[in-house]
């Protein structure tokens, strides 16, 4: 229940002043949490008792104290069954679903595993599964690395793997990374394995089962049943969550049906048109797709809305997003009480694929799609309430594209294999995910082998022809249908050359942010990644009719002087779409409010209280303790803002993004001493996080302890070579001690990974010349100049050079 295959993680990066991401970590089930983003899971309430029991402790619920449903008139929620009685034929598709069986008390009838003393190792620790009774029992490593016995209380998801949760004294249930393999044993099924296969995962790992990353109230519950409320109580540090019912039913899609039972118990004369419905999915009513004379392509009959209420409702579960608000509505805009994952280097690649060890949501790959730009919603290919789909094979495609052409030899090229492939094995291919779960990209693409060649995407034909080489299929594929490619995500050149620090990564990103034709999580993505400002795309994007591109370029303002933000995103504080106005919000904290038009500060307080109450409903979380925390010291409101720093270190010592912001806090206020022992907890925990060695390096250098200071900035380095800003500092640093051979050989080494760092370039330029090295200084100056056109300041020094 958490996400992707758990590989290669990269520690976040930080800095003074990190804005740390919201949660991006939904679930669709199942789900892992990956090394690179490590995140969330956990349920129910429940007073656990600890007893000692031979060698180890053992864990379990009382009777009866499991999470009960809630079901106040206040509430408005009413349960699956009531929903039944009058749609019978949509509640039995449903009972066959795995919605249904998302979650569920661990019984005879949904424990799939196998826990008859069965045993299994991982990492030094040889766990056992069995049972007492009706009670299905682990033992395994607990918290403290010690051999306990706890008992699994609820059932997590069903094909093709199921995973268990167990339930602790403070309220937090958390997700054992032991899973079942529920596929047929001829299918490599029937047994116990982990959810991190290739990792030592211990007690002492961010990604262990009783750590933060696997916490199901925060993680996991919204998705995986119906009607959730956390209910964390920050100062006590407990949670007492509760759920209108355990599994996602009826009113997890449709929202809470009392007012909907209310009209269907009226009599016919006096009942409302809108049926009581909080939402009616009814953008496929009276829609009929045509196919053109002279065209197989078919068309919409109506052009489709910018936000779609089914797609926008599916993705509050099959979305990346974390989330801002419990007060969910269907159909509305996801952005209104969740913040999407937009297209980044550490989750996609550069054509918007989402990286193996990422999560497949549907939501963001979907978006970036043909399909969607055409009108396509989730419902025209699966069944909603079982969510099957519709036809088998590529009966669903055929439902538009005409078999004649597409299912051709003319059009598939592969006539001689026994088992031609389908539509999906090249426009949805396969990535797996939780070792064994294999999901379809929701992106529609067109094969581009060319692409792999030129920014290192993965493409559909070499994850068949493994032993060709992509240069081979791309020309494969040019022999078939030409020279000239027309896939609809054309904006992977743009990504990569941002991503890759190339020289025309301003342009092309800005070409997309402002192109008609890109879909908007893309001209979003877009507006976020532009190395610098471009006040006039900016501008176009705040006034979008699609809030993820607002909340874009939103975020292209950071760092924007604040004498310019207020004029720029001040109008955002009012927008119709609440993630909208937390974003302006957290923005224009840094202008203080004498600053703030009189006319505009009501507005700022309000958007500021949804601010606040996202974090607050998130302060289980480091990350969101941390942003409340940078929020405060941006408005100079140091103690507190202190405050919540230290409560993001108590939830989980090894968050440096708090430890690195707190000590930059302690700078302001001339405390570099006590900024020292906060970096130096952090490291104690996390001795190998370059951005606290960073940290520690510019601390000490304050502190005019220099040969220290050097050794931390070399560590940081070191440590991670990705970030050229550390390599620049130290290299600064080495000159400062007189050390300038040593200064250059380490620019030399940065600028093989970061050949157009503008930094990196102007100390290499600077020491260079210093040195009389004029021919490597002409070519570090020249490479300035490419990246800065018409500075006349440094084509002037060009001509000294040369001269």
């Amino acid at each position: 229940m958490a996400k992707g295959s758990g590989k290669n993680r990269k520690r976040q990066k930080t800095r003074a002043n990190v804005r740390p991401e919201p949660p991006l970590d939904a679930p669709q089930q199942p789900h892992l949490v990956p090394r690179k983003s490590v995140s969330r899971l956990a349920i129910g309430a429940g007073l656990l008792l600890l007893l000692m029991m031979g060698g180890g402790l053992y864990w379990f619920a009382r009777s009866g104290i499991a999470v009960e449903p809630h079901r106040t008139a206040e509430s408005g929620y009413v349960g699956s069954e009531t929903c039944s009685g009058c749609h019978q034929a949509e509640a039995k598709l449903w009972r066959s679903s795995q919605h249904r069986r998302a979650m569920d008390h661990a019984t005879d009838q949904s424990v799939r595993g196998d826990f008859n003393d069965a045993t299994f190792e991982h990492a030094g620790t040889r766990s056992r599964l069995f049972r007492e009774g009706k009670k299905f029992l682990v033992e395994t490593d607990g918290p403290d690395g010690k051999l306990a016995t706890f008992e699994v209380k609820y059932t997590f998801g069903i094909d093709p793997l199921q995973q268990y949760l167990i339930e602790f004294p403070d309220g937090r249930v958390q997700a054992l990374s032991i899973a079942w393999d529920t596929r047929p044993k001829d299918q490599g099924g029937q047994r116990w394995f982990h959810l991190y296969a290739n990792e030592a995962v211990t007690s002492k790992d961010p990604l262990h089962w009783t750590k933060l990353s696997q916490n199901w109230n925060f993680m996991c519950a919204e998705c995986h049943s119906t009607g959730v409320h956390k209910n964390y109580d920050a100062g006590k540090d407990r949670f007492a969550t509760t759920f209108t019912e355990i599994s996602v039913g009826c009113e997890g899609c449709h929202g809470a049906g009392a007012r909907h039972v209310g009209w269907a118990r009226q009599k016919a004369a006096s009942r409302g048109p809108d049926r009581g419905l909080l939402v009616r999915f009814d953008e496929r009513t009276g829609i009929t797709w045509l196919t053109g004379t002279g065209t197989l392509t078919p068309k919409r009959s109506a052009e489709p809305p910018v936000l779609r209420k089914e797609v926008e409702t599916c993705g509050r579960c099959h979305a990346r997003r974390g989330q801002l608000s419990e007060d969910w509505t269907p159909g509305r805009p996801l952005s209104d009480t969740h913040r999407v994952s937009l297209l980044d280097q550490q989750r996609f690649y550069a054509d918007g694929q989402m990286r193996d060890d990422e999560e497949t949501y549907n939501y963001a790959p979907f978006k970036q799609s043909k399909m969607f730009a055409r009108g396509v919603t989730c419902s025209d290919c699966h069944e909603p309430h079982s969510a099957a789909l519709k036809a088998p094979g590529d009966g669903v495609c055929a439902q538009c594209h005409a078999p004649a052409k597409y299912e051709s030899a003319a059009h598939r090229h592969h006539a001689d294999v026994t088992s031609p492939p389908g539509c999906p094995s090249c426009h949805m291919p396969e990535r797996r995910y939780m070792v064994v779960d294999r999901r379809h990209d929701h992106g529609f693409r067109i094969p581009r082998p060319d692409l792999s060649e030129s920014t290192g995407t993965p493409n559909a034909c070499n994850d068949c022809h493994r032993d060709k080489t992509a240069a081979w299929a791309a020309q494969q594929i040019e022999a078939w249908f030409g020279p000239v490619r027309h896939g609809y995500q054309a904006y992977a050149p743009a990504f990569h050359t941002a991503w890759s620090e190339a020289v025309d990564a301003q342009t092309l990103l800005a070409a997309v942010a402002g192109s008609g034709d890109a879909p908007g999580i893309v001209r979003a993505s877009a507006l976020a990644t532009l190395p610098a400002p471009d006040l006039n795309l900016i501008r176009r994007g705040l006034s979008d009719s699609d809030p993820l591109v607002r909340l874009g370029a939103l975020d292209a303002l950071e760092g924007l002087p604040t004498d310019q933000l207020w004029a720029l995103a001040s109008a955002q504080l009012t927008d119709q779409v609440r993630g909208v106005r937390i974003r302006a919000a957290e923005l224009l904290a840094f202008v203080p409010v004498p600053g703030q038009p009189a006319a505009d500060r009501d507005k700022f307080a309000h958007a500021s209280a949804e601010f606040v109450a996202a974090q607050t409903l998130n302060a289980d979380r480091p990350g969101a303790r941390t942003a409340l925390a940078n929020f405060l010291a941006r408005q100079g409101r140091i103690g507190e803002a202190e405050a919540e720093y230290q409560a993001a270190l108590r939830l989980d010592a090894s968050f440096s993004v708090a430890s690195i912001n707190l000590s930059d806090l302690y700078r302001q206020l001339g405390r570099d001493s006590d900024g020292e022992r906060v970096l130096r907890a952090a490291l104690a925990t996390s001795p190998r996080d370059a951005s606290l060695h960073h940290a520690l390096g510019l601390a000490l250098v304050r502190l005019k302890r220099n040969a220290p200071a050097l050794d931390e900035l070399r560590q940081a380095a070191s440590l991670d070579p990705s970030q050229a800003r550390y390599a620049y500092v130290y290299a600064v640093g080495l000159h400062s001690a007189g050390r300038r051979d040593d200064a250059l050989a380490v620019l030399r080494n940065s600028l093989q990974l970061h050949p157009n760092d503008r930094d990196v370039l102007s100390e290499a330029f600077a020491l260079s010349r210093e040195t009389g090295d004029t021919a490597s200084a002409l070519v570090y100056a020249e490479r300035l100049s490419r990246l800065t056109p018409g500075n006349r300041q440094i084509e002037d020094l060009i001509k000294q050079l040369k001269q």
